[in-house]
Formats: C-alpha cells, sequence, structure tokens
C-alpha cells in the first residue's frame, strides 16, 4: 500500500489529532515540549498547538497535532490513546475529519518547510538544488526606460530566480520559479552605503519562493516496508478528494515545465470535527 505525502499544508482530517484530558498542573508551554517530544517519535509534526479548556468545562488543557503524513498519525493515536504519556493520568486521543462540504485550496510549504520534509525523508544529501538563473530585473527596467524618470516611491528592487531541484538516486527533478520585489522607497536613506545587502537579501528570497514552487510540484511516496520515493506531478491542485488510486495514476516522473502555482503557507485549526459521539468542542470532558 502507498502512502502520499505532498509538499503542501496539512489539511486533511488524516493527518490531524485531538489529544485532550490534559492536566492543568504544567504550563502550556512545558505541555507543549512534552506533547512534540512524544508525537514527533511517529513521524515529522507540522505543528503542535496547546490550548486552555473552556471554562465551562474542567481545569486544564487540550491540544491540536498535525503531522505531514496520515500514516504516521494513524499510528501515533493508536499507539497513545488512553496512555499516561508524560502525566499520571491517561489522555484521550482522537484522530480529526474533515466536514466534507468544506473544500480548500492547497496550500504550499515555505521554502524551510519543504527543506526540512526533503531531509526528513531523504537526508541532507539525498537531495539537491541547482540555481538555473537569477536576474536583476530592476536593472534590466531601468535600461529598457532610460528616458523615463520614475519617481522613486514607484521604483524598486526585482529579481526573478529560476532553479530546480533534484533528486539524482531517484531520477526525478522539478523545475521553480520565484520573482521578489521590495520598493525603493522602503529602505531609509543613509542607512545603506550601496544597493548591495538589500539586493542580497531580495535574491535570497526570490530563491526561495523558486524553491517552493519547485517542491509543490513533488510527491513524497512512502511504501508499506517505509521505503521512500519522490514522483514529479503537474502542477494542478490536489485536494484530499481525490482517491488513492487518482493519485497514482495523477503521477508522472517525466520532466517537464510547468506553470507557478499554489497559494501561500498558512495555519488553519478550523473545519475540523473528531471522532467522538460525546466531544464537543469547547465542552471538553
Amino acid at each position: 500500500m502507498l502512502h502520499f505525502v505532498p509538499f503542501a499544508v496539512p489539511f486533511g482530517g488524516d493527518e490531524s489529532l485531538l489529544v485532550w484530558e490534559l492536566s492543568s498542573r504544567p504550563t502550556a508551554e512545558a505541555l507543549q515540549r512534552s506533547l512534540f517530544t512524544v508525537f514527533s517519535r511517529f513521524g515529522l509534526l507540522y505543528l503542535v498547538r496547546v490550548f486552555p479548556n473552556a471554562t465551562v468545562a474542567s481545569s486544564g488543557f487540550f491540544a491540536i497535532i498535525k503531522f505531514y503524513s496520515a500514516r504516521d498519525a494513524h499510528r501515533a493515536q493508536k499507539a497513545c490513546n488512553q496512555k499516561q504519556l508524560f502525566q499520571t493520568s491517561p489522555v484521550k486521543v482522537r484522530l480529526g475529519t474533515r466536514h466534507k462540504a468544506v473544500q480548500h485550496n492547497t496550500l504550499a510549504l515555505n521554502s524551510s518547510r519543504c527543506q526540512e520534509l526533503a531531509n526528513y525523508y531523504f537526508g541532507f544529501h539525498g537531495w539537491s538544488k541547482r540555481i538555473i538563473k537569477l536576474r536583476d530585473l530592476y536593472n534590466l527596467e531601468e535600461r529598457e526606460n532610460e528616458d523615463i524618470v520614475t519617481p522613486l516611491e514607484k521604483q524598486s528592487l526585482k529579481f526573478c530566480c529560476a532553479l530546480e531541484v533534484v533528486f539524482t538516486s531517484h531520477e526525478c527533478r522539478s523545475p521553480g520559479v520565484g520573482m521578489a520585489e521590495e520598493p525603493l522607497d522602503k529602505l531609509e536613506e543613509g542607512l545603506f552605503s550601496s544597493m548591495w545587502l538589500p539586493g542580497k537579501v531580495t535574491q535570497k528570497l526570490a530563491i526561495q519562493k523558486a524553491m517552493t514552487d519547485a517542491f509543490q510540484k513533488l510527491l513524497i511516496v512512502v511504501l508499506e516496508s517505509g521505503k521512500t520515493a519522490v514522483a514529479y506531478r503537474p502542477c494542478e491542485e490536489v485536494t484530499d478528494a481525490r482517491t488513492k488510486e487518482e493519485l497514482q495514476d495523477f503521477i508522472q516522473v517525466s520532466y517537464f515545465s510547468c506553470q507557478p502555482c499554489g497559494q501561500r503557507e498558512e495555519e488553519c485549526l478550523s473545519d475540523f470535527s473528531f471522532q467522538e459521539e460525546v466531544f464537543r468542542l469547547p465542552e471538553l470532558d
């Protein structure tokens, strides 16, 4: 059986856990560290959030935990439900379920999250990036419009980056394009002796955006044995409404160009219910 992990913000309930009946004695920060330590043993975590119980409920905390992989979330739920973990009383752990009527567009992970995910499944040396072109569009536009005087408040630094993310051992590569822009009027006069420093910052942002674009066209494939592979796919929205059979047909390992797509990463804790009939937020047992 194949398991798929996209380079996208986990939205499906299958990747999310609700943990409640947490003790009120530790602080929320201490609980968050303890939960991270316990649940990170089952797989890479996207987030761990701890919240106080509603005033109408008993004192204590509950938590929402998100994995990148639904397989890891299921393993964690089975292993931790009704166990004491790090406290004297057992906790309850339930899988989240998405309301079927709610549909979300796929949100791309930022570049640092993408690298973290790639490093987790393939190791630091299991992939690389190759910058194909990094171009200064500000100087290009300036040369093309020498006779036009543009007010400072309308000028901006612009860099465009084209690169590819390469998984050599899997014979897979993915192209990415990113552009970053910084208005010149936001740079304080006299703060920089030249445009070198802000230019470097804008270049770095363009590279990060290109990496995000490249990673979101890739799909991590995890076999039942635990072995991993990576596949290149067309740049289309992939939602949890697709079946696994559709996803398998969707994978294409060949290399071809694709227009940038996706949205910026953002966290979403709404649109979830949990598999416990007597449980309803915020009235926690």
